[in-house]
């Protein structure tokens, strides 16, 4: 495994099945410089193991006390630096989620005029919730954004799209923090009124933790039968391994250079937090998405790693 510092795109490609994510396969090693990606690498237990080794080296410099706290005790601070400084270099429009998740398109599209109410946790400036908002055909359809970063929200209202949101559905758009103590919910929103949850690269932002506290806070919000759409970064990530010194906050965990925090998932973490014996939702399903960047002109390989799963609240 080589590890390169290359800045490498989580955006998906968009023409794939369901978790099914892609059909490039890398089928001889000696044509993996013919493309840029392949899907569905399997790790072997040399990869595994050279991961181990640079996170291991990762433990000789973690993040000193005094910055821990200072990074743990305000985390929206940094992430309301972070939209401030990337107003006008945003991710692209995430239109894959309709692929990925095919509720979303399910809800709406033409014909379908069932009440339904959508939450997006972490909505940033919009690369969600826009392009669900602007394709929808359920005249019955609100949509909640809701971000922990003021910053976010107020680019996220700021759209001239969403003033003009009435013909497309209802949206709301307010601070909230998933994790809060006191159970809150988002501005406007009813107990058990929600039908999905989006969480898209959000839960990893959380310290271990908050963990317990905001999944009872998404079980408040969920509707019974009600569904999370997830998707994350998975353990040994090229992410992950390419953290350098004074990054690592705790196991798997980290600070990146502008001071947003992030996780690093298993399946079966994200079973026992959503699915195990004292949490509320019942495991649809967990997937790995596995991907081979290649940069032809440097010969490096970057190996991606993604959790993506849906989970539902019992009916």
């Amino acid at each position: 495994m080589t590890i390169s510092n290359d800045t490498a795109s989580d955006s998906r490609i968009g023409k794939d099945s369901p978790f099914t994510f892609g059909q490039r396969f890398l089928e001889k090693e000696e044509d993996v410089f013919q493309q840029n990606a392949w899907d569905h690498v399997e790790w072997g237990e040399e990869q595994i193991k050279q991961a181990e080794e640079l996170i291991s080296k990762q433990y000789d410099h973690p993040v000193k006390d005094f910055d821990k706290n200072l990074y743990n005790s305000n985390p929206a601070k940094y992430w309301d630096i972070f939209y401030k400084h990337n107003q006008e270099n945003f991710f692209k429009d995430r239109k894959w989620l309709q692929i990925e998740f095919p509720s979303l398109y399910r809800v709406t599209a033409k014909g379908y005029t069932e009440p339904t109410t959508i939450l997006e946790i972490g909505c940033g400036a919009g690369n969600t919730f826009y392009p669900i908002l602007n394709q929808n055909e359920n005249p019955n359809l609100k949509i909640f954004g809701c971000d922990y970063s003021k910053v976010a929200v107020d680019l996220l209202r700021s759209n001239e799209n969403f003033e003009e949101s009435a013909a497309k559905g209802i949206a709301y758009s307010s601070v909230w923090d998933l994790s809060n103590e006191q159970g809150d919910l988002p501005k406007d929103m009813e107990p058990e009124s929600v039908d999905i949850i989006i969480m898209v690269f959000i839960f990893s932002a959380l310290h271990p933790n908050q963990w317990l506290q905001a999944v009872k806070n998404l079980t408040k919000a969920l509707k019974p039968g009600g569904e999370i759409l997830f998707r994350d970064y998975g353990r040994y990530d090229l992410a992950q391994v390419r953290f350098k010194k004074g990054r690592l906050l705790d196991d798997n965990f980290y600070i990146r250079g502008d001071g947003t925090r992030v996780y690093f998932f298993t399946e079966e973490e994200l079973r026992e937090i959503f699915c195990g014996e004292s949490a509320p939702f019942v495991e649809e399903k967990i997937a790995t998405d596995r991907r081979l960047l290649v940069n032809r002109k440097k010969q490096l390989k970057m190996y991606r790693n993604w959790l993506q799963a849906v989970f539902r609240k019992p009916s």
